[in-house]
């Protein structure tokens, strides 16, 4: 374990950035899933208007440097990809 001051104050901000990082990456999850979801039950409004959600989200968490931007522009695309698929 760090004994010097500002080792400890590190690993105090360490674990408070991982907790933010993690719970904003676990946010994208769950709302990219809620697309997926609506994809996948044929509900094509309701995936373009949670499609039109978890994008800005996306790109906060770029702007963040959660997420790196090659990352996070990948998924996005992909996620139009099969609500465009949708008839």
């Amino acid at each position: 374990m760090a004994s010097h001051k500002a080792t400890l104050k590190d690993i105090k901000k360490n674990e408070k950035r991982r907790a933010r990082n993690r719970q904003a990456v676990s946010m994208i999850r769950t709302m990219a899933k809620k697309v997926e979801t609506l994809v996948s039950q044929g509900k094509k409004e309701e995936a373009v208007v949670a499609l039109g959600e978890v994008v800005p989200v996306i790109d906060h968490a770029v702007n963040r440097r959660i997420l790196h931007r090659n990352s996070a522009s990948r998924k996005i695309s992909r996620l139009t990809l099969k609500v465009n698929g949708l008839s």
